[in-house]
């Protein structure tokens, strides 16, 4: 959603959190008491804490699974603003929040609250112009994007399993910041229920219907290789992000039969097997044909056109949620170390993806994540000594 020029107002935020009060209020209401003879419903667990600090930023990798909510905040730097000392403000704030000490929390508990920040091509430019992260992203066809839809300086991915947290955690990295920051738009979203995808990982489904974030680098191998940058030493432990807001054509989908359907992605809808065979884990076998000859994954199906070894590409860490506002869609958030992998998948999906006719981008940007950080080594500082 788009914001105006200037900074929000406090007013706004609380407006925004009492929204939220009020929806969770509302969706959580039940009876002290159970009818007799049946019991009363469990507590849910009390979600494990994610540590702030290490070598990697939280939010990508841990926790796992991914959160089910999240708020996405995209801002630009005033024109003076130094960004070494805002981000230690920011990586400060992100330690007390995360602990649960910092009275901005309103007295919630942070439960598996995750901060992520993210840089900029502009400011990385600052730091170094061949830097991982320096360059823009380039445009695309079925774009639709206001101008303060594209790009920014910063990038602020709140997640957490309470959906309460996240207005009141983005007010307060706001007002750490103060005016030094100038908010672009941001995106609330969610994750569809879990489903399991083989070797202990599980993956949602996304609003079409479909289990989403299959193929991934989800091995330390695989993570080494393809997500986390391993250089320069200013960038080390890092990883580039990509963010596409997407709206959906759910009316023309959901007119399709579900082989239809099925035959858009490549994959069964049900189970997420490819449609060559196997299970949800199997790779897809692209030359299997059928007796007369036919593909039996498409050529223009979404598993051919953005499979890895068909584009000569690495993977990429995919996160996808669904939004309500400012229309029914999917908030799209791909992790890996080198942007060609977004962009010549994109590409070679851009000629002819069935996927891409039922989705309209209206916000697209890039961010340098940037290394971990602890108490001795504030959050930017290896960038922005």
């Amino acid at each position: 959603m788009h914001r105006a020029d200037h900074r929000p107002s406090r007013r706004a935020f609380l407006d925004v959190s009492g929204t939220m009060v009020a929806a969770g209020l509302t969706a959580g209401c039940a009876s002290d008491s159970a009818p007799p003879g049946r019991h009363a419903p469990t507590a849910p667990a009390t979600p494990t804490p994610v540590v702030a600090t290490g070598r990697h930023q939280a939010g990508i990798t841990l926790p796992q699974p991914a959160q089910p909510n999240l708020l996405a905040v995209v801002a630009d730097l005033g024109a003076t603003v130094a960004p070494g000392p805002l981000l230690a403000d920011l990586g400060r704030a992100i330690r007390t929040l995360v602990a649960g000490n910092d009275p901005r929390l309103l007295g919630l508990p942070p439960g598996d609250l995750t901060v992520t920040v993210g840089v900029g091509p502009r400011l990385v430019r600052t730091a170094g112009a061949s830097l991982p992260g320096a360059a823009d992203l380039p445009r695309f066809s079925r774009e639709r994007i206001a101008p303060r839809a594209r790009g920014g300086d910063l990038l602020m991915q709140i997640c957490a399993g309470d959906a309460l947290l996240l207005p009141v955690v983005a007010a307060a990295l706001v007002d750490q910041a103060g005016d030094r920051i100038h908010e672009r738009w941001r995106q609330s979203a969610r994750r569809g229920t879990n489903v399991p995808v083989g070797n202990g990982l599980t993956a949602p489904r996304n609003p079409l219907g479909f289990i989403d974030g299959i193929v991934g680098p989800h091995t330390t191998a695989e993570q080494q290789r393809d997500l986390w940058l391993a250089g320069p030493p200013a960038v080390a432990g890092g990883t580039l992000a990509v963010l596409r807001r997407m709206e959906l054509d759910l009316p023309r989908f959901a007119a399709l039969s579900v082989a239809e359907q099925e035959a858009v992605f490549g994959r069964r809808r049900a189970g997420g097997a490819p449609l060559s065979g196997g299970t949800v884990a199997s790779d897809p076998q692209l030359g299997a044909k059928t007796p007369d000859g036919r593909y039996l994954v498409p050529a223009d199906a979404h598993v051919r056109r953005a499979n890895p070894s068909v584009v000569g590409a690495g993977l990429m860490l995919r996160r996808s949620y669904s939004t309500d506002e400012p229309a029914p869609g999917l908030l799209f958030i791909s992790f890996q170390n080198d942007l060609r992998t977004f962009t010549a998948t994109l590409t070679h999906m851009d000629t002819s993806d069935a996927l891409l006719q039922f989705t309209t981008t209206t916000a697209s940007a890039t961010f340098l994540i940037l290394p971990g950080f602890d108490r001795q080594r504030p959050l930017g500082s290896q960038l922005f000594a």
